[in-house]
């Protein structure tokens, strides 16, 4: 401390923060001023008592003896000369002469107790000359020069070595002698220093060859480290000998000897030389050191880049000379590193101090790149991790190698314990890094200790840490090392799977650029990847593999890498990889998914190809890839999945393909619309007769690998989630990923997100167990409300758990009431199913409007849903066909000499347990099937209710029930199909079989315009089914009265009433429905004509798709058929080059319909038709319903005239017994898609005013129109007869209706109308759709004539004659009919109300 002093008092000495007046030396007056100064300092009395009480105590030692006189008396100078030189350097600066003064006058009044020399020792030379001390100041300075030069600078002339040979001779023969005994380094000093006196050594001198002497004997460090600091007198001058020895080795081709560095690390470790000191007489310098490490990370990567280019011939041979040079420069062998050398002498004594402090100064791994020092390091952290390996990670039965612990007490001390390795074991491994390649056992060790940590401490941050900087990038420098991948596998399978994942991508991506080393084994992997896979073909997958797995045990991340590479640019190498495979280890699988996660997750890759409407081929072998590896080898499933489920959280579909591909491969279950008929049937029944013959490819041996997916599943809470966000995403992928995208790849991102929901909500339904399913799916409301699932989708996923809860309820009730009767069964299996289901039917409720409930019970509703083909009917003939295989197999197995006996033995043992399951199955479905239908036969009747009529009742049915299910799946519709039919076989009361299969068949052109691609299969399909049911009623009249006849579902009378048997009239017989089927093929053919010629390329594909599901039912009519054939080869003249998918499918249909012509009949086979009045022209120039506002042959005129004779047969043949009040029922046509643009009757008013006006005008236009043929004059005149007559009508029903009923009133108004629209339509070349108006004429004119007309037309259909009197009863019963109703989306006309 630094105090300003006053003038008068610049004699006090600053201690211990105070200023102590020298109180022996000054008078009283002096002390009375420094008070009046300083009274801060008396005043506190402690702290002035300690000073005198410290002075007192040093006085009354001298007193007592204790302590000399003279060492206090220069104890006491000292301090006040310390204080006196202070005062000397503050006032030499002052510029105050009087100050200056006093203090020359302080310093000569201690003249007399301070010694003089220590005053001209400390006090400046002008104080000194001042003071009269010296005589000159100037002298005195050039004296002490003088002094220094000749002390410091002047060499003295000592003896060497040659000229005083005895002395140093006895010097080494003391240093070299035998130290087993008592011999001491101060005895061996003492000597020393005898001999310097006695033959006068040179100090220095005697210094060097002690450490020569060391150097020879450096295994008796302890004594001569004693020798050595005993002796030494400064540790510069020892540094200084040192360095001039490590100097001589700075010459080329001069190896410094290890006993060198041995005995520097010691001096070092023991603290008799500082490592700065030694450090920079060692060489080379660190600038030369940073830029050797840059030159060989730069050849490295030319090396590698060599490696991945392809080099030309003149080049290699250049290349060559190049290296010619770089080998002669590399003979010229350069001074070797001694800073190297001096850092493995450190690590071999144990000095991590010091040894830390040199690698600090170079480059990351550059010392430790050096073996030598990387197993010194090594060998440094095996003895100290030795302890605790023992007790936590050594194996048991295993003993380990003994290691003889350090002599070295300062050494770092071992671990006992894993929070001991914090202190420097991990900071040794990173400094190790990669290296520790070069110790297998070590890696093994720090594994071993890392699994016993995973079990009891917390310290997860630094055993990860270790793993990504040590453990992996050494695994990539040890060489076909697989014991090691399986230890550090045991250590990563602790880790979840993201902190896995995490250390193989900073492996993959970052740890192959830190090092030089790591640079050239990663192109070495590469060229050998391109090598193998080059050569990979089927037949060498077994040698190829083990190449494939040696190169994996060490650089998975970079094998794996190209090698999806290439398969997603050749998919054929997708099996023999897979089977390549299989010598891989547990490590290298869990690589592979990361690999293949990374590779799918690569935001460089483009998942659509270029003409953005079809997934890009490398994410569809990737997928498939996917699949078959996941199957096939036990690799974890868990971050594929949440790779999948994060993809749909962001909106994204495309990576359902891979869900799909490893479910379809790993459970066996198959999702595709292409199934043939067996393989559908076949999938009606249990999951044995699924897996045998419901399936393409026959996958066996799925247990194992569905059960890890289940697992997988569980364990990370991913079922319900998937489930919910492929139903989510389902309805959203237009909306989210529409956008600017093709129509054709967004029906194709729709498909694949509904089919893998499909396959995956199978997969769980087959394989959860009745709790675990029960436990993570919701009911059903939850699912919609909630989580907004559509409720398609969400009744696929509750339906496996209503059918497991009633199975359970089920098998409860028998346990407690046991009766084997099979009608208690049946009863009890009925109240399971009300206990089970009736909460189901109150939660339905929320998921529509009330007025929905109004025609449907929820209880219906429910039923519809829950259901599947397993419950409807059993597949016996896909039972018997399968059984059937299986005995020729067996009889195959048993005629065959080549297969061993106990081989053959096995497989017949299967066999017969198939053949044991599969009928053993057939026969629980069996009794299965006959509960559920007594169960429906006992709901039955409160199904439907009577509030509206049949038409709303068939619509909301359509829409919320068939429609919605049919196109879910190609079981869903062939249910669909069964379910109509068996709700009429059940005689269900309120249900018009006639009206829903009207009304699916009449207006299919919406429906397939909605579908995609698959949805198109599905709806062929159910339209198929439907088909077939109407065919076989068609083709046989005792087939018809036997399945319909005394049927509420084929009642002529549509209010909604109860069946109470109705009469004959109301029964629609067996010719009028020949006759309405005819229409229904009429209609389909109108409709498919009008998608093919739409030009659209979805309506197009859509209905072709259709079509070809539908063939085996349809056309059966010969001119439908051309007409169809006219119009598809039209398809496939216009596509051929334009689209070729529509092509292909044209095409293929052309052919199958061409070879369905034999089986096709002219229309008056198919149905009842009375000869026509006028004759066409032959049948084969017939175009169809297709032909209309084209000038074509009188045939198609004609066709066209009479199309309007074939449309009215379907209300005629729909409703033969009500004829009156079908004017106003025909008012309800829909005009928009979604069945709310029905028009209301109260329009007729309107429409008859306006009549007659219309009518006119039509009249003229026709008669104004060029070209018009004999057959169009003819229809012409018949309208206009038409006309007349229905003016006729009106008017005598206006003067009175006691001659004519209100209903001819209203079907005139509304023929008129109908008329007036349908020539509009006409006029524009737009199809001409059936009304009720024309039915309600032809009515009129049958009822004028007494019989049926007979119209010339190919596609008219025959209206039968209706009966001329009809009772009060039915006239006011259908009176009440006469208002209009809403229509399905899929119709175009409402035909009955």
């Amino acid at each position: 401390m630094i105090l300003n002093h006053s003038s008068e008092w610049s004699g006090l000495s600053p201690c211990n923060g105070y200023l102590i007046p020298t109180a022996c030396l000054i008078k009283k007056q002096c002390l009375n001023a420094f008070q009046h100064f300083w009274p801060d300092l008396l005043i506190d009395k402690e702290k002035n008592g300690n000073i005198q009480a410290a002075l007192y105590e040093l006085c009354w030692q001298v007193v007592q003896g204790n302590l000399k006189l003279d060492l206090v008396i220069s104890v006491l100078g000292d301090m006040v000369v310390k204080v006196l030189f202070v005062l000397d350097l503050e006032t030499a600066a002052l510029e105050e002469k009087i100050k200056r003064d006093h203090y020359t006058q302080l310093v000569g009044a201690c003249l007399f107790f301070v010694p003089e020399a220590i005053l001209k020792e400390r006090l400046d030379p002008e104080t000194l000359e001042s003071l009269g001390l010296i005589k000159q100041a100037h002298q005195f300075n050039q004296k002490i020069v003088k002094i220094k030069t000749k002390l410091f600078y002047k060499q003295q002339k000592f003896n060497l070595l040659r000229e005083e040979n005895e002395g140093y001779a006895k010097l080494i023969t003391e240093l070299g002698q035998d130290l087993s005994g008592n011999i001491t380094s101060h005895i061996v000093l003492e000597s020393i220093k005898s001999l310097i006196g006695c033959f006068n050594l040179d100090p220095n001198r005697v210094l060097d060859i002690i450490l020569e002497v060391y150097e020879s004997r450096s295994d008796q460090d302890e004594f001569f480290l004693s020798l050595i600091k005993c002796y030494m007198c400064e540790p510069l001058t020892l540094c200084h000998i040192l360095g001039f020895k490590f100097k001589f080795y700075q010459e080329p081709n001069e190896e410094t000897p290890k006993s060198l560095y041995h005995i520097a690390a010691a001096l070092l470790h023991h603290n008799l030389i500082e490592l700065e000191d030694l450090y920079v007489h060692l060489m080379p310098v660190d600038a030369i050191i940073v830029e050797e490490h840059k030159r060989d990370i730069t050849e490295a990567k030319q090396i590698a880049r060599k490696l991945v280019m392809v080099v030309l011939p003149s080049e290699k041979s250049e290349d060559k000379d190049k290296e010619k040079e770089k080998e002669e420069e590399k003979n010229d062998k350069p001074p070797d590193n001694q800073k190297l050398g001096l850092l493995e002498a450190l690590l071999r004594i144990g000095d991590w101090h010091h040894a830390q402090s040199i690698m600090d100064q170079m480059p990351s791994f550059y010392a430790s790149s050096h073996k030598a020092i990387a197993l010194a390091l090594c060998q440094l952290v095996h003895l100290t991790v030795d302890p605790l390996y023992r007790r936590a990670g050594l194996p048991k039965g295993a003993r380990g190698c003994v290691l003889r612990p350090l002599r070295n007490k300062r050494a770092p001390r071992p671990a006992e314990s894993f929070e001991d390795l914090r202190r420097d074991t991990f900071s040794m491994l990173c400094y190790l890094g990669p290296h520790l390649s070069h110790d297998p056992i070590l890696f093994a060790k720090i594994v071993r200790l890392g699994k016993a940590f995973m079990k009891e401490e917390t310290l997860l941050s630094c055993f990860l840490s270790i793993a990504d900087q040590v453990l992996l990038p050494s695994l990539s420098l040890m060489e076909c090392n697989a014991c090691m991948s399986e230890e550090l596998w045991g250590l990563f399978k602790l880790f979840p799977y993201q902190h896995r994942y995490r250390l193989y991508g900073q492996w993959k991506n970052e740890t192959y650029t830190s090092h030089p080393l790591l640079v050239k084994v990663k192109a070495q992997t590469v060229e050998r990847a391109k090598y193998i896979m080059k050569r990979l073909t089927k037949e060498n997958v077994k040698q190829s593999g083990r190449q494939i797995g040696k190169l994996s045990h060490s650089n998975p991340t970079i094998l794996f890498d190209y090698m999806l590479s290439q398969i997603q640019w050749y998919d054929n190498l997708i099996v023999p990889v897979v089977d390549s495979l299989k010598y891989l280890t547990s490590l290298n699988y869990d690589v592979l998914a990361y690999c293949i996660i990374e590779a799918l997750a690569n935001p460089e890759k483009e998942k659509m190809k270029h003409d953005d409407t079809t997934i890009s081929s490398w994410l569809q072998s990737l997928a498939s890839l996917c699949g078959a590896v996941f199957r096939k080898y036990p690799i974890e499933l868990a971050g594929l999945l949440q790779y999948v489920t994060n993809q749909l959280k962001a909106g994204k579909s495309f990576d359902l393909l891979i869900l799909k591909e490893v479910v379809q491969k790993m459970a066996g279950i198959e999702i595709t619309d292409e199934m043939t008929s067996e393989q559908l049937e076949a999938m009606t029944g249990g999951e044995q007769l699924k897996a045998e013959g419901g399936y393409f490819g026959q996958i066996r041996n799925t247990k194992k690998s569905s059960q890890r997916l289940k697992d997988v599943l569980l364990d990370h809470e991913l079922a319900l989630p998937l489930c919910l966000l492929m139903a989510q995403q389902r309805n959203g992928v237009v909306f989210l990923e529409g956008g600017e995208k093709h129509l054709k790849l967004v029906g194709h991102l729709y498909d694949q997100c509904h089919d893998t929901l499909v396959q995956f909500g199978g997969f769980l339904a087959s394989n959860l167990s009745t709790e675990d399913y029960i436990k993570r799916v919701p009911s059903i409301d939850i699912l919609c409300n909630q989580f907004h699932t559509p409720h398609d989708a969400a009744f696929f996923l509750s339906r496996p758990m209503y059918a497991h809860q009633i199975l359970s309820k089920y098998d409860e009730l028998k346990k407690a009431e046991k009766g084997n009767r099979q009608q208690q069964k049946v009863h009890k299996y009925v109240a399971a199913c009300e206990q089970v289901m009736t909460p189901v039917h109150e939660a339905v409720v929320s998921l529509h409007p009330a007025r929905v409930w109004d025609d449907l019970r929820p209880q219906f509703y429910a039923t519809f849903w829950s259901l599947t083909m397993y419950d409807l009917a059993v597949p016996h003939s896909a039972y018997e066909r399968e059984v059937n295989k299986l005995k020729v197999q067996i009889k195959a197995i048993e005629e065959n000499p080549e297969i061993p006996l106990n081989k053959k033995k096995k497989e017949k043992e299967r066999c017969t347990a198939l053949q044991e399951k599969l009928q053993e199955e057939e026969k629980k479905q069996l009794e299965h099937v006959q509960r559920v239908l007594h169960r429906l036969k006992l709901e039955k009747d409160n199904w439907l209710l009577a509030k509206s009529t049949k038409n709303e009742t068939i619509t909301k049915f359509l829409q919320l029930c068939l429609f919605p299910r049919c196109i879910f799946s190609s079981i869903d519709a062939v249910y669909c199909a069964r379910f109509v039919e068996l709700v009429h076989q059940q005689k269900t009361p309120n249900f018009c079989t006639l009206l829903c299969y009207d009304r699916v068949f009449s207006a299919i052109i919406y429906t397939v315009a909605s579908c995609t691609e698959n949805e198109s299969h599905r709806y062929g399909r159910f339209l198929c089914c439907m088909l077939e049911t109407v065919t076989r009623w068609h083709s046989d009249r005792a087939i018809y009265e036997k399945e319909c006849v005394n049927y509420p579902g084929f009642l002529t009378i549509f209010r909604a009433t109860g069946f109470d048997g109705g009469n004959k009239a109301d029964q629609l017989d067996y010719e009028n429905f020949r006759h309405v089927v005819h229409k229904w093929h009429y209609m389909l053919t109108k409709a498919s004509v009008h998608c093919l010629e739409t030009g659209d390329y979805t309506h197009i594909r859509n209905i072709l798709i259709v079509l070809t599901k539908i063939l085996p039912c349809y056309p059966k009519v010969l001119n439908l058929g051309q007409a169809l054939e006219c119009r598809v080869h039209k398809i496939c003249l216009e596509e051929k080059d334009k689209r070729p998918d529509l092509y292909a499918l044209a095409m293929g249909y052309s052919g199958r319909l061409k070879g369905q012509k034999v089986h096709m009949v002219p229309e008056n086979e198919f149905h009842h038709k009375e000869q026509p009045a006028r004759s066409a022209t032959p049948a084969n120039q017939q175009n169809g319903p297709g032909s209309t506002g084209k000038p074509a042959t009188s045939t198609c005129k004609t066709e066209e005239g009479m199309s309007e004779d074939g449309d009215r047969a379907k209300d005629k043949s729909q409703g033969t017994t009500k004829p009156v009040n079908k004017a106003n029922s025909a008012a309800a046509k829909v005009t928009t898609s979604n069945g709310n643009g029905a028009l209301n009757s109260t329009k007729a008013v309107k429409e008859r005013d306006d009549k007659e006006k219309s009518g006119k005008e039509k009249k003229e236009k026709k008669e104004k129109t060029p070209g018009s043929t004999p057959e169009t004059k003819a229809e012409n005149r018949r309208e206009k007869q038409r006309d007349e007559r229905a003016g006729k009508e009106e008017r005598v029903a206006r003067e009175g209706k006691d001659k004519t009923p209100k209903a001819d009133r209203e079907k005139v108004k509304a023929e008129e109308k109908s008329s007036k629209d349908d020539k509009a339509k006409a006029g524009n070349g737009e199809p001409m759709e059936p009304s009720r108006e024309r039915d309600a004429i032809k009515e009129s004119k049958s009822k004028e004539k007494g019989d049926r007309s007979a119209v010339a037309g190919s596609l008219k259909s025959p209206v039968p004659r209706l009966e001329s009197a009809e009772s009060e009863r039915d006239h006011k019963r259908r009176k009440l009919d006469s208002h209009s109703s809403p229509s399905h989306s899929s119709s175009v006309k409402v035909s009955m109300a």
